[in-house]
């Protein structure tokens, strides 16, 4: 099929028209396979398929594919009115276009490779009321039909500018992403076979997200699984548009609005990941691991690797040339965070280039390392293979002692890092140790108080950390949860009452207080707290007493209008002079003490 015949393609093109209600193949799906020799309808359309000889595999086509099929055409009678067996040669034609007739194509989507099956047609999935090729108006064709092969065709642009035939499928359902690193063969021409750009015999390798020549390329690429092989035919949108491209690398120029025949080939790609998720540190896989578990943090894990600087200068090595391997526990801030959090989504037996930039290195300092000083802001290069690792017990791995235990060591682990202002890990610390003691009723009675004291420790203390975060939010979360279980611990309400008063919600955080101090009146804390809560509230009350002069003021100069106009105004508002001058003086009366206005908002 020549580029020609695809120019102006759109989607309904390549899908077909489908005139039935619902699609036979559906039933098919939905039904116990068909024997040799049995006979059935395709949903309600009429159409009866009977099967001749089994297939191979379980795929089907779909409309849009192109497949190349062996059939004979008779009437009931016996009479043949076509067939490609008498001069063996198969036909290729697109599915959904009804080129031998229109029910047919409904019929083949329902086989196999290799099918042989005779499909009984009705007049208005045949030829029809006026009868073709000499037949007979309303004639019931039977077409004996065998799917020989297909190529699947898909619209990758989804409006016809860039359609793909897969020649030959890929393995595993692994796609690249834009992040990836791929080894592509391709070799591009235009319409009359004049090659305009061809790999090397080894192919090229590139990121995705840095693109190869035009764009249908790398959208090609994205929908490819390895080893795959297909044709492209590209529309100038997506090619090279009206300016075409001037001669390049041995070449001929591609002229303006040029449609282009692509034929590509994935050979293969590497999976890079951002790690951090601020692109600053990837993770570029050379080889895969074993099976689908990772590191993940607070495994011990057992690494070697080369490190180098950007000038290829090695500044360390582990596990290489004789050296030991590094051992570390991460999440625990032995090694630089790029490294710690790399090694955190490895797989055992994994190998992979790791890029880290300054911020996840060793920073603004200067690092002297066994091979190597590391110059300030350096972004570092590490070559890692993932020899070992030992994953912490997960909750579910534990009975229930040893999850109270687990819990408490958690707790104290967060303990000594808040002490040392490492807010952030702390509160992850937290986090754990209530993973741990989490209600899943596999606790004794007899441990439940203990279980709850850790929990409600826990909370709290990431509440705290939540506070010196600045984050609010997380802060009043943690500490509605202790308040649920208990309703005036007078830390909750405490913390919970700072965090409304940094998000500017002073009536929830001066009702926490009243609770806090009916707990507890001569706590000191939550009465500095309160003092400070009303100095907020006084100079909350002088912005509003500002904020209603200034609406006042404008109001003033308003009623300087003519009087007819301002009978208008009234006619339309509804209010009258006194009303109005009432408002007024409410709004600029800014003496009444604060703690009425307060009652009433909260009311």
């Amino acid at each position: 099929m020549g580029a020609e015949k695809w120019k102006g393609t759109n989607v309904s093109d390549i899908e077909g028209e489908d005139d039935l209600d619902e699609e036979p193949g559906e039933v098919i799906e939905s039904a116990p396979p068909l024997e040799v020799g049995e006979e059935r309808e395709l949903g309600s359309s009429g159409i009866k398929k009977k099967l001749l000889k089994n297939g191979i595999s379980w795929e089907t086509p779909e409309f849009g594919d192109e497949v190349t099929v062996h059939y004979v055409g008779t009437l009931l009678d016996g009479t043949k009115f076509c067939s490609t067996r008498d001069n063996d040669e198969p036909l290729t034609f697109k599915l959904g276009e009804g080129l031998v007739a229109k029910g047919l194509d409904h019929g083949i989507i329902t086989m196999k490779k290799g099918e042989c099956a005779l499909f009984t047609l009705p007049p208005d999935f045949g030829y029809g009321a006026e009868g073709r090729d000499g037949l007979p108006p309303d004639s019931v064709m039977q077409f004996e039909m065998e799917l020989l092969s297909w190529i699947t065709v898909v619209d990758i642009s989804k409006d016809g500018g860039i359609i793909k035939k897969i020649m030959e499928k890929g393995e595993r359902n692994e796609w690249p992403s834009d992040l990836d690193e791929v080894l592509v063969k391709y070799q591009m021409a235009l319409v009359d076979g004049t090659i305009v750009a061809k790999t090397p015999a080894e192919g090229n390798e590139f990121y995705v997200k840095d693109g190869r020549l035009c764009s249908a390329l790398t959208k090609a690429i994205l929908t490819m699984k390895r080893g795959e092989k297909v044709t492209l035919i590209v529309q100038p949108k997506y090619a090279f548009g009206e300016k075409g491209r001037d001669a390049a690398d041995g070449f001929p120029a591609v002229p303006p609005n040029s449609v282009l025949n692509i034929e590509l080939e994935l050979v293969s790609f590497k999976s890079v990941v951002d790690v951090t998720g601020d692109s600053k540190v990837f993770k570029k896989i050379l080889k895969e691991g074993e099976g689908a578990i990772v590191a993940n943090e607070g495994a011990a894990v057992t690494i070697s690797y080369t490190a180098r600087l950007e000038d290829n200068t090695v500044f360390e090595k582990k596990g290489v040339d004789g050296k030991q391997p590094l051992e570390f526990i991460t999440d625990e801030e032995q090694v630089i965070p790029g490294l710690d959090r790399a090694a955190a989504t490895m797989k055992k037996g994994e190998q992979a280039l790791l890029t880290i930039s300054s911020e996840y290195g060793f920073g603004s300092v200067v690092a002297e390392r066994d091979l190597a000083v590391v110059p300030p802001c350096s972004n570092l290069f590490y070559e890692v293979e993932m020899l070992d690792f030992v994953k912490e017990k997960a909750p579910w791995e534990l009975n229930s002692q040893e999850k109270i235990e687990a819990s408490g060591k958690k707790k104290e682990e967060g303990n000594m890092l808040f002490k040392s202002g490492k807010y952030q890990r702390a509160g992850k610390k937290y986090d754990k140790a209530v993973d741990y003691v989490s209600e899943d009723g596999s606790f004794r009675d007899d441990e439940q108080k203990l279980v709850k004291a850790l929990r409600i420790s826990c909370w709290l203390n990431g509440a705290a950390c939540s506070l010196k975060l600045s984050d609010s939010q997380g802060a009043i979360e943690l500490c509605s949860k202790v308040l649920d279980f208990e309703f005036h611990n007078v830390k909750a309400l405490y913390r919970r009452a700072q965090a409304y008063m940094e998000t500017s919600d002073l009536v929830l955080a001066e009702l926490d207080i009243k609770k806090a101090l009916e707990a507890d009146p001569q706590n000191r804390e939550v009465k500095l707290l309160q003092k400070t809560l009303r100095q907020l509230q006084v100079e909350s009350n002088k912005r509003d007493a500002k904020l209603f002069t200034n609406m006042f003021a404008r109001m003033s100069k308003d009623s300087s209008v003519p009087m007819k106009k301002l009978k208008v105004e009234k006619a339309v508002h509804g209010k009258s002079e006194e009303v109005l001058a009432m408002e007024m003086e409410c709004a600029g009366d800014s003496s009444a003490p604060s703690e009425d206005r307060m009652a009433v908002d909260s009311s």
